[in-house]
């Protein structure tokens, strides 16, 4: 390819460098060298193809220098006058290696010769009636008396957004109407977002955006729409379209801790958020009221959500327009109903036995209405003095995998993508694993893909995270005490099983993730013995009403467990 030109001259003697070749003085870049010459004609030598066509009967050349390497040597080529008359051959493949950014670069070249463009059509026609070219001279004559009055055709459909991460823009997402594109900045910290399949939206992205329940109270029809009509979202991130909006949101900054207001599991603030008009029949209407804001922030997940701030003073309300420091989950209704006591016990028993669990305490409702599940959020920042950058990626994104695929995954595929990415894979694997464990003891059928995750955490100038880590227990619930769900399973297979499971099932994960069977039956007999004492002392806040139900409901749940700690083997 280096010698292409000096290949053809040796070659063809008597032909000259035509069209993009006589722009270029060498082949394209797919290895194309075009020459005209008194007959057509291919030779292809491996990986160059010389393509001549025929020459006109009086072209117009000019003496061209090239050097490649072995010297400097002369060469004909299409003058400008014809190399533009040759963009616009019928049916040429010369004409087609001409582009459109060549046929404006000869346009300019020959306007500025000639003194205007319709000198340069009235140069131009000389040559075409010289050969009989009429319709390329007619052609390159409205091309070059053409009035710019408009630019390119732009799709409105297309548009792009600015990602900002902890504020500061990290790249941009981009989308022409057909598929997305992600241009990530690379100076701007470590690579958060990466996007796998070219053409669709980076995992992370899609782990971000809301499902279920906010998903259809929102309305959006699909990615674009959704993306377009909120701006903030979990993990610090905020996506706009114009970059003067991140200076108007708030930053999520932990301020007030949870514990200041909370009393044996009760919350003791002042609740400044929907009452039982908003709560009961028309809460969903009224709810996404608020999330047609779009600097309401967006949640993923299947429950319904309220994102929510708590100020100095202990007054709680909705995070618009405000930093989002909590999530508030109300009580369900058709048999869910206590679903927040439940989901505060399994938490709670989480805590009691070791596991890191972020502040969750149970708030009074107003009107009677049964009790809501407070939790602190913990992938963001505390304190204004905190300059931690911290991420939030939950196993979906991590597996590259669509939220439909959520309950598809195994605890061995999620065991290998923390070995290879955690900074202490020992410690956080032998925490999966007892999260596994877990999960089967309290009867959590619901600890899929997305009720797992990773935070990340850098500090300001790291060109990669300086920690990544199993993130908190979040999101668990004895799914097996509610309607419909009695003989449910676990999320995920370990040891390609979802049910019945044994001591051996958690060694063999232990063993695919590459540790010691000592260590793991010291860790499961620690746990166990933690839980069966969690189990005999836990106890509901007592400063709350709970319906009989509800008290039923917590008995079943501490029964399941010990059913399933005395069978344990």
């Amino acid at each position: 390819m280096k010698h292409a030109v000096r290949i053809a001259k040796y070659l063809y003697p008597q032909a000259y460098l035509s069209a993009a070749s006589a722009v270029l003085l060498g082949p394209t870049q797919d290895g194309r060298l075009f020459l005209s010459a008194r007959r057509k004609q291919r030779t292809r030598i491996r990986s160059l193809e010389i393509i001549q066509n025929q020459a006109p009967l009086h072209p117009s050349v000019g003496a061209a220098i090239v050097d490649d390497g072995m010297g400097e040597f002369r060469i004909n080529a299409s003058s400008i006058r014809q190399r533009f008359l040759e963009a616009f051959r019928i049916r040429s493949e010369h004409a087609a290696a001409i582009d459109e950014e060549m046929r404006k670069a000869i346009a300019i070249r020959l306007s500025e010769e000639y003194g205007s463009p319709h000198a340069a059509a009235d140069a131009i026609w000389v040559l075409a009636r010289e050969n009989e070219w009429y319709r390329e001279g007619e052609a390159a004559e409205r091309y070059l008396r053409r009035t710019p009055t408009v630019g390119l055709v732009k799709n409105r459909a297309a548009f792009d957004l600015i990602v900002a991460w902890h504020g500061r823009p990290i790249g941009q997402l981009n989308h022409d109407g057909f598929e997305w594109r992600w241009n990530a900045i690379k100076e701007n910290g470590p690579a958060l977002i990466r996007q796998t399949t070219p053409g669709k939206l980076p995992p992370f992205i899609v782990s971000l955006m809301p499902e279920g329940w906010l998903e259809s109270v929102l309305k959006n029809a699909d990615e674009r729409t959704q993306l377009k009509s909120g701006k903030r979202y979990m993990s610090n991130v905020t996506i706009v379209e114009q970059q003067s909006e991140l200076a108007t949101l708030p930053e999520d900054i932990l301020i007030t801790r949870l514990l200041d207001y909370d009393k044996d599991g009760t919350f003791t603030g002042r609740y400044a958020g929907p009452g039982r008009d908003l709560m009961d029949h028309n809460f969903e209407r009224n709810l996404a009221s608020i999330y047609q804001n779009a600097e309401t922030p967006r949640l993923s997940g299947i429950q319904i959500k309220a994102p929510m701030y708590l100020d100095v003073h202990g007054v709680l309300s909705p995070s618009t327009d405000k930093p989002f420091t909590h999530i508030l989950k109300p009580a369900g209704t058709s048999g869910f109903d206590f679903l927040p006591i439940i989901e505060w016990l399994d938490m709670s028993l989480g805590r009691a036995i070791g596991f890191d669990v972020p502040a969750a305490v149970l708030i009074k409702m107003p009107d009677g209405m049964p009790p809501a599940l407070l939790v602190e959020r913990f992938d963001i920042r505390e304190g204004r003095n905190d300059k931690r950058m911290l991420a939030l990626e939950d196993f979906c994104s991590v597996l590259d995998l669509s939220t439909a695929e959520k309950y598809t995954g195994t605890m061995e595929r999620v065991a290998r993508a923390v070995r290879s990415l955690s900074t202490s894979p020992e410690e956080d694997l032998l925490i999966l694993v007892k999260r596994a464990l877990f999960a089967w003891l309290v009867a959590d059928g619901d600890m899929h893909l997305k009720n797992m995750a990773l935070l990340k955490t850098a500090e300001p100038g790291d060109k990669t995270f300086r920690t990544v880590r199993v993130a908190p227990l979040y999101d668990s619930v004895t799914t097996r005490v509610f309607p419909g769900l009695q003989h449910d399973r676990m999320a995920l297979k370990l040891n390609g099983k979802d049910e019945r499971l044994r001591r051996a099932d958690f060694r063999a994960l232990a063993k695919i993730a590459g540790l010691s069977v000592t260590d793991t039956d010291n860790a499961i007999d620690e746990m166990l013995e933690r839980m069966r004492a969690a189990v005999d002392e836990i106890v509901l806040p007592p400063d709350l009403d709970y319906a009989d139900e509800a008290a039923r409901q917590v008995e079943r749940v501490l029964e399941i467990c010990r059913n399933r700690l005395n069978s344990f083997k």
